[in-house]
């Protein structure tokens, strides 16, 4: 039988919360992944959990017990049904949350195919956009996302939520502007920059090549080095009276432009 956590002061319950917060994510090189889809796709993607929090009592279906002897070598801790509600970040738990080491790909780690198909993401500010992203990303068959000059630690626990465990699935590159862009030149991707200023629309753009969409910050869009250097900048149509659309938003409709003109 697996010990119980009866105590909300118990220092492993306390040390769960504390990975809340950004610092004691990057000094201790560990995050959290709370939920059983988000749980699976990091099982499935080959991640390492240290040590899964569990209340029988939340759980939603028959699957959990399998998926917590998928946890194998880590420290499976139950909780009772306070306890989790004070570690879970969740407004309806379902009764798991794991701690699992953090891992950090850079453009070297990244594998091309003959046609890359990339997002950069540079400055995302709201770890739910970011998430978000990585969701179309994941959905419409990106090859790999590289998050430049992050804003967002990407494994902050609403991205991994928001992203429903697509996090693990899409690789995610950690890099800088200057580095990406000669990355990209080098390998002859095309840089696509999106930006309500663009006189050419989505649609007109050729997105059969090579490409890499840039999106940019939620209120100032792409930053200079992206819009000058891009081989092509487009925009996306707009009728009311909003300038701009969620970037989250924006960069889906992007992504199925791409698939419906590679298809």
């Amino acid at each position: 039988m697996d010990p119980l956590i009866t105590s909300l002061q118990n220092p492993k319950i306390k040390d769960a919360v504390r990975l809340r917060d950004r610092r004691p994510r990057e000094e201790s090189g560990l995050f959290l992944i709370e939920g059983y889809r988000e749980l699976k796709r990091a099982l499935d993607a080959g991640r390492t959990i240290q040590t899964l929090f569990y209340c029988p009592e939340l759980f939603l279906g028959i699957n959990e017990e399998d998926l917590k002897k998928q946890c194998k070598g880590a420290l499976h801790l139950r909780c009772t049904k306070e306890v989790f509600a004070k570690i879970s970040y969740r407004d309806r738990p379902d009764g798991l949350l794991a701690i699992a080491p953090q891992m950090h790909l850079a453009l070297a780690d990244l594998k091309l195919k003959k046609s890359p198909f990339l997002v950069v993401a540079e400055s995302i500010e709201k770890p739910g956009n970011l998430g978000t992203i990585l969701r179309s990303c994941d959905a419409a068959g990106v090859d790999a996302v590289i998050v430049c000059d992050p804003t967002t630690d990407i494994h902050n626990p609403n991205v991994v939520r928001s992203s429903v465990g697509t996090v693990f699935t899409v690789p995610v590159i950690e890099a800088g502007a200057e580095e990406t862009f000669a990355f990209l030149k080098q390998h002859k991707i095309a840089i696509v920059a999106a930006t309500p200023h663009a006189k050419m629309e989505f649609t007109q753009a050729d997105l059969k090549v090579s490409l890499a969409i840039v999106v940019g910050t939620e209120q100032y869009g792409l930053s200079e080095k992206w819009m000058h250097g891009a081989d092509v900048a487009v925009r996306i149509p707009m009728f009311g009276v909003a300038d701009s659309l969620n970037v989250a938003s924006a960069t889906t409709l992007m992504l199925y432009e791409v698939v419906r003109q590679r298809s």
